[in-house]
């Protein structure tokens, strides 16, 4: 007879809300860093629809202080009527004093940008997974992309021998 589950069993372990993926074809990330996020309530219940687009946001530093700024929340239908939803708000970042004289310096003197990588839940608190990232020129596209190619044949003829 089968053991029974237990309610973390049944539960997702995937806590993804959303990932960009053009991040790491149009740049190389050096270094990965955890920020939480300060949010509203109608963005809290958009995320937890998943309805977040990473894409085209960047993370800008203003005043010694880090700002998501460009990622599209969109509200929900069913938001309250007394709430003006902005898609585009800038949503400030929670970092640790250490890590924002770090980014500050890496952005302004050696010509880092800062890219938004994923976004997840962890203990009920969105995360965002930033990167340190310098930009791609086209030759190192197109070498990531050959590399890319040679790795998934190579594993294609080591399964089938």
């Amino acid at each position: 007879m089968a053991a029974k589950k237990s309610k973390k069993d049944n539960k997702a372990t995937d806590n993804t809300i959303a990932v960009n993926r053009q991040a790491s074809h149009e740049y190389t990330i050096d270094e990965t860093f955890e920020a939480g996020l300060v949010l509203e309530g109608w963005e809290v219940k958009s995320l937890r629809d998943g309805r977040i687009q990473l894409k085209e946001s960047y993370v800008e530093i203003r005043r010694g202080e880090a700002w998501l700024s460009g990622a599209h929340v969109s509200a929900l239908l069913s938001a309250s009527t007394h709430v003006n939803p902005d898609a585009v708000r800038k949503k400030k970042l929670l970092l640790h004093r250490r890590e924002l004289n770090k980014l500050i310096g890496s952005v302004e003197r050696k010509g880092y940008t800062l890219i938004p990588l994923s976004m997840y839940w962890i203990k009920g608190r969105a995360k965002l997974k930033i990167g340190l990232a310098k930009g791609k020129k086209l030759h190192d596209k197109r070498a990531a992309s050959k590399d890319k190619d040679w790795q998934r044949d190579r594993a294609r003829i080591m399964k089938h021998g």
